[in-house]
């Protein structure tokens, strides 16, 4: 045998442990390349099949075999070698860039520039409840600077922006731990230190609980320095930080001038492209009144105004000529500075609803969602138990102009509070159900589970549970003013969002019995007032089984058609769906205290009360009449049938039970973005009613076993047929145009050939000689003629 050493990491394959080991080859087997197993008992390794090749650690005989080098062998005889003890696991903490992470979540959390200022005087006011809180138990906090306040000044001319609160103040630690720790909460911190005081917890107002709102100052500016001075050390610290830098600094303050009694600084030197906006103090009074006008403490801003005061320059010319009369004093415009108060309005929903007057809310509403006509209705109420959150609804006076309002997923009239400060109107649907976007009102909840940057309402059960609750108290709004005394308040809020409600049957099928108490339609016996389905099923008759409906674009046009004539006959009362809406909402609804809703438009119409055997004698009467019109309409109609519906027309065309009505399929056929394969699938059947007691209807009965194939006839029927069409609801103008000038033609030419006879006759009569009648006189009377001569 010739033995080789070689290691593990000199093959494709390796060893089990990955050390260098001794192994023997059989020359046998690298002579025979067929050979792919080592056959003999010395101690190896086992490669588990794969290619090896030689490396250095080789014996030198292994130079004489070079074609053999690159082999695939396995060996059967393997020992077990000696695993080496396990090496202990090591636990590494995660590193960050910290100027990266910051960029991340300054840039990727927020959506709006705008919310910085949100965010800094959510955190002013933080510190002043911290401080309110401490100085329960001790007053000496409060004693350097009484007045808990917040003020912002915006500075144009140096392009900063400074905010100061009057608060609980920082101390160096503080400013290490919360502004030097991204992500740490410094309220979440304090509230957790409250946990053992059940009271304090539930009346506090803190609103932070990230860590991360200090940091959206960033979004607008490239260095904030905080100064802060807290009761607590007799040292004020300043703090510096760069919006690129994963540094800062922090100092002790010097400058007399720049000490606080209280509180902090925090001023925000902005961006070039941010410097215009934000220093604006217009604009930034705009933010205060959006974001945080129901904060507790007061927010000034320091605002510039314009007065009028005396003109104190003298004019040369005046003052030369003395003997001049004296001049009325001039006058001239000058601007100023003063801290303006931006957030007078209260929160009223946190006020008990008993001790709130109603022109206090009507005024909320109107300087709130800028309105100028009082609300419909209003509710406040306050929840609690499972969810606790309090809220102030509002259903308009009046729709907006634009319908599409109503229905927008921008709409934004739910405005959402976290303790009194706002954080979004945007729900898309959150909230409130779409249908019911035209209530306004606001949200106030600690409980509400919102992402890090308070602007994005996450899916919960406690959402769930608050929806339900909204949409509950809506529903009791509208109902009473359905309830009330003044029947033209409800006529007025059906005008306006009778169609919302509406669209709530075919989208809210939960709240199906909430809606339909609120519907109200125009009927067969009130076509020029609105009556809702309680009344009409009170109105019914004993024998009437169901609620009868019927879908057009007019009243006018639902009273004239033929399908009413059974059931005015039986004094039956008809829904007259005049609106695209209706019928879908209707269609949905399927049923009401046990009524379903029936279309007298569609086939298998059952009205009840009739002689079965008179109708199957009828049936049995007309059914050849039946069976020719069907084979002279062919695929036009699904089939012929004698009629239940209609007394005083011929015939009516009837839809298919599972198909679209006329009235819809009209509606769909005038979509901007319809499609005609669904038009083709969803048209269903049309059967062709007769009425066999009409006289055109008898002779075609009569005709068809006479003179069945008379193109006459068959015209009569084609006519029928469109003319169906047009009093039922499906209009077809070219079809039935052309059968009319067919029929006119024909009528025409008859009326030419009889024309042309009665003239011929009168030629006949005008050939004849008409010899005029002698009268015959006798001799006696015949006179002679005078003669002239004689």
């Amino acid at each position: 045998m010739a033995s080789m050493n070689f290691t593990s990491t000199g093959a494709s394959g390796s060893s089990i442990s990955g050390k260098e080991v001794r192994f023997t080859i059989c020359r046998a087997t690298q002579l025979n390349k067929s050979s792919r197993v080592c056959r003999t008992t010395t101690p190896r390794t086992n490669f588990a099949g794969k290619r090896f090749y030689c490396s250095k650690h080789m014996h030198n005989s292994c130079a004489k075999f070079p074609s053999h080098v690159y082999r695939s062998f396995r060996c059967q005889a393997a020992v077990a070698e000696v695993e080496d003890a396990e090496i202990p696991a090591e636990k590494l903490e995660y590193q960050a860039e910290v100027s990266r992470l910051l960029d991340l979540i300054v840039h990727s959390l927020y959506s709006h520039k705008e919310v910085f200022l949100r965010e800094l005087v959510s955190n002013a006011s933080d510190a002043l409840d911290k401080l309110r809180f401490l100085s329960v138990t001790d007053d000496s906090l409060m004693k350097d600077a009484p007045e808990l306040e917040i003020r912002i000044k915006p500075d144009p001319d140096n392009s900063t922006i400074t905010i100061v609160d009057t608060g609980i103040g920082m101390t160096k630690q503080d400013l290490i731990e919360s502004l030097g720790t991204i992500a740490q909460s410094g309220t979440a911190k304090f509230i957790n230190a409250l946990k053992d005081n059940k009271d304090a917890l539930s009346d506090n107002n803190l609103i932070g609980q990230f860590g991360v709102g200090f940091y959206s100052a960033f979004l607008v500016a490239e260095k904030v320095i905080v100064s802060t001075k807290s009761p607590k050390s007799d040292r004020q610290f300043v703090w510096e930080g760069e919006a690129d830098s994963s540094s800062y600094i922090i100092r002790e303050e010097t400058d007399p001038e720049k000490l606080l009694p209280r509180g902090t600084s925090i001023t925000l030197y902005l961006k070039p492209d941010d410097a215009f906006e934000y220093s604006d103090p217009i604009r930034i009074k705009e933010l205060v009144k959006s974001y945080s006008q129901f904060i507790s403490f007061p927010i000034h801003v320091w605002m510039e105004k314009t007065r009028t005061v005396p003109d104190t320059t003298t004019d040369t010319d005046s003052a030369s000529s003395e003997s001049q009369e004296e001049k009325e004093p001039k006058t001239k415009t000058e601007k100023y500075y003063e801290w303006e108060l931006v957030n007078e309005t209260k929160p009223i929903w946190m006020r008990n609803p008993k001790e709130v007057e109603k022109s206090e809310y009507d005024a909320f509403y109107k300087s709130t969602f800028n309105e100028y006509l009082d609300p419909s209705a209003y509710t406040h109420f306050t929840t609690e138990g499972e969810v606790e959150f309090r809220s102030l609804l509002y259903i308009p006076g009046m729709a907006p102009f634009n319908a599409e309002e109503l229905y927008s997923a921008n709409a934004k009239n739910i405005r959402l509070y976290v303790k009194r400060v706002f954080i979004s109107s945007d729900f898309d649907g959150e909230l409130l159900p779409r249908y019911l976007g035209f209530v306004k009102g606001v949200v106030d909840s600690n409980d509400l589970p919102l992402n890090v940057s308070r602007e994005i309402l996450q899916e919960s059960r406690i959402v769930r549970i608050m929806k339900k609750r909204l949409v509950r108290k809506i529903f009791d709004m509208c109902q009473e003013i359905a309830d009330r005394e003044d029947k033209e308040a409800y006529k007025n809020f059906w005008t306006n969002f009778g169609r919302s409600i509406k669209l709530g049957c075919i989208e809210d099928s939960a709240n199906h019995k909430r809606l339909t108490p609120l519907l109200r339609f125009f009927t067969s016996k009130h076509e020029d007032s609105l009556v809702s389905l309680k009344t009409y099923v009170e109105n019914m008759k004993p024998d009437q089984n169901a609620i009868y409906y019927f879908a057009a674009d007019s009243i006018k046009s639902a009273k004239s058609a033929p399908f009413l004539e059974a059931l005015l006959k039986k004094d039956y009362e008809v829904l007259f769906l005049i609106e695209p809406i209706d019928e879908v909402a209707i269609t949905n609804l399927q049923e009401y205290e046990g009524k379903k809703f029936v279309d007298i438009s569609k086939e298998d119409l059952d009205l009840g009360g009739d002689d079965e055997e008179e109708e199957r004698e009828k049936e049995k009467e007309y059914q050849l009449l039946c069976d020719w019109m069907k084979q002279i309409l062919g695929d036009k109609v699904a089939k012929v049938q004698v009629s239940k519906r209609i007394s005083t027309s011929p015939c009516v065309l009837v839809s298919g039970k599972f198909g679209w009505s006329a009235n819809m399929e009209r509606i769909m056929k005038a979509q901007t973005l319809g499609d005609d394969s669904t038009l083709d699938f969803m048209r269903g059947r049309r059967v062709l009613e007769i009425n066999p007691d009409h006289p055109i209807i008898k002779d075609l009965n009569l005709a068809c076993k006479d003179s069945p194939r008379s193109t006459k006839y068959q015209n009569i029927v084609n006519i029928l047929h469109e003319t169906a069409m047009i009093s039922s609801g499906f209009f077809n103008s070219a079809e039935y145009g052309g059968k009319v000038f067919e029929v006119l033609g024909l009528a025409m030419a008859s009326q030419g050939d009889h024309q042309s006879a009665n003239e011929e006759e009168e030629e006949k009569s005008a050939d004849v000689e008409v010899v005029p009648e002698v009268e015959v006189l006798e001799p006696s009377e015949v006179q002679q003629d005078s003669d002239p001569w004689n």
